[in-house]
């Protein structure tokens, strides 16, 4: 069903660019609505239960979207998604319309680990490093790993740079086995 994640997904993102809405305020809201759908077993059963009337389920999400704090076109958009009965797919839909919004803004997400939790002047060297590698801005999550040992380990897309002592070890190693020393 990635047809049906990325129709909602790219369709959501032309209403972002379109309207010229806040990407980063209308990301975080509907991250936040996935976020309580993931967590509340109580709220799937009652989105995704075929016996609820629509209006019942947007009723419930009406008044989610009242405590929270959410935007009209967000409410509107899971709206449509609860209508259509897509919820089963709402946290791909979710990811793939994050995806969607950073391609076409020109961001790059950028996974990095590091062995401790870095400065935030250390942080900014470490992404506008990126940014010069990939030409595009980044946009970045932090974990850190005891078995790095040192260095980073940056995941843009499909591509691993890999700047740890435990990866630069690794090379090492295959180095002295490829030359049979």
């Amino acid at each position: 069903m990635a047809s049906v994640v990325n129709i909602y997904a790219r369709a959501f993102a032309d209403v972002v660019i379109d309207k010229r809405l806040d990407p980063t305020k209308t990301l975080d809201e509907v991250e936040q609505i996935a976020a309580l759908f993931r967590e509340s077993k109580a709220l799937r059963e009652v989105w995704e239960a075929p016996s609820i009337p629509a209006e019942q389920k947007r009723a419930v999400l009406d008044a989610i979207v009242k405590r929270a704090g959410i935007s009209k076109m967000v409410r509107n958009f899971v709206a449509v998604v609860i209508d259509k009965r897509r919820t089963k797919f709402f946290d791909e839909i979710v990811t793939q319309f994050a995806q969607e919004l950073n391609q076409r803004l020109g961001f790059a997400e950028a996974e990095i680990t590091t062995i401790r939790e870095l400065k935030a002047d250390e942080r900014k060297e470490l992404e506008r490093d990126l940014e010069r590698v990939t030409g595009k801005k980044i946009k970045a999550r932090y974990d850190q790993d005891e078995a790095i040992l040192g260095g980073a380990v940056a995941r843009v897309g499909s591509t691993v740079f890999d700047g740890s002592v435990r990866g630069q070890l690794e090379r090492i190693r295959q180095q002295l086995v490829a030359g049979g020393v």
